[in-house]
């Protein structure tokens, strides 16, 4: 879809990773963030030396400072900001009377006072999902910049918003599938990161890769459990948005995660860890809010209850694990 006007919120790794997709896709791409430096940068070399160093972007890449600068105008929002942030940056924008714009959240969590997923979050501060798309599924930001191939979903109430979201990101290396389930879509997209730790503690603590399948497999499940109960379809989950983003994200070393669970595996400080990896591992955030969210449906999630308990330091990771192993026996059902 060419001749499209975007604003990507957020000027990060992914943000930076998807607007230099549009742009290279032909839409009209500003990119807005509260780094200047950073925008700087990109106005004035096209290059995000932080988080992409020694890579090109699309010539025409613009960035801003001003919010409602960056957004006047806009067929299409892209949301990738930190979870803490998409409810202020959506309330800005809905007092600038943006009514047609698309919002598109590419953001994956929990909002922290809330626990709502980040979507939802959107549409709430919109007063609609009417023009809310989620876009989810396997896609790390450096083979998005790079170029590789890479298939994600696009979930949206209404049919027209998720064809205009296919049609704005789909290219020869970005494949594009639709949904209608936002929440599979969402529950995917939030709850593997907290699953992708627990296999990075698994890695760490070199137990084996039964024991990593076995924690995927039954990730997957606790997934699942919790998509059904919030009324998703347990078909999202097997898919891109669910079983492909939690593959990519518990294995791949370019997982934040992953390098937060296998350095805790290897007995480090948490603060420690997310000083070295300096940027946002939203599974930490999400781990709590996530086990809040089952136990106030009576649903067992074992893994992330583990998770939580590693993470407040109230176990090891090695006691951690054996805790799960010695759970009483039972039927493998989802």
């Amino acid at each position: 879809m060419h001749g499209k006007k975007v604003a990507v919120l957020g000027c990060g790794s992914w943000g930076t990773a998807l607007a230099n997709h549009l742009a290279r896709n032909g839409s009209t791409v500003i990119l807005w963030g509260n780094e200047p430096e950073i925008l700087n940068e990109i106005s004035q070399k096209k290059t995000n030396s932080k988080y992409f160093p020694g890579a090109s972007l699309a010539p025409t890449l613009l960035a801003e400072g001003d919010l409602l600068k960056a957004t006047t105008g806009c067929d299409f929002i892209v949301v990738a900001v930190p979870s803490f942030a998409v409810a202020e940056v959506t309330r800005a924008l809905k007092k600038a009377g943006l009514d047609k714009a698309i919002f598109v959240n590419a953001a994956k969590g929990l909002e922290g006072s809330t626990s709502r997923f980040l979507g939802s979050v959107i549409g709430d501060e919109l007063g609609s999902m009417d023009r809310v798309a989620v876009l989810s599924g396997p896609s790390f930001a450096l083979e998005v910049l790079n170029g590789l191939p890479t298939a994600v979903t696009v979930a949206a109430q209404e049919e027209s918003i998720r064809a205009a979201v296919a049609d704005l990101f789909h290219s020869d290396s970005f494949r594009v599938y639709t949904s209608s389930d936002i929440i599979g879509a969402e529950v995917g997209g939030a709850v593997k990161n907290v699953i992708a730790l627990a296999v990075g503690m698994v890695d760490g603590l070199q137990m084996g890769a039964n024991a990593r399948a076995a924690v995927i497999t039954r990730g997957l499940a606790e997934i699942t459990r919790l998509a059904l109960a919030l009324g998703g379809d347990a078909r999202t989950i097997m898919g891109l948005s669910g079983l492909g983003d939690l593959l990519l994200t518990a294995t791949g070393d370019l997982s934040r995660n992953r390098r937060v669970g296998l350095a805790l595996g290897e007995g480090r400080d948490l603060k420690e860890i997310l000083v070295t990896i300096g940027q946002v591992a939203e599974g930490v955030e999400a781990a709590p809010k996530v086990l809040q969210l089952a136990k106030a449906r009576g649903i067992e999630m074992p893994i992330v209850e583990e998770v939580v308990a590693v993470l407040n330091e109230k176990y090891s990771v090695r006691d951690a694990g054996r805790r799960l192993l010695s759970r009483e026996k039972t039927s493998e059902t989802f």
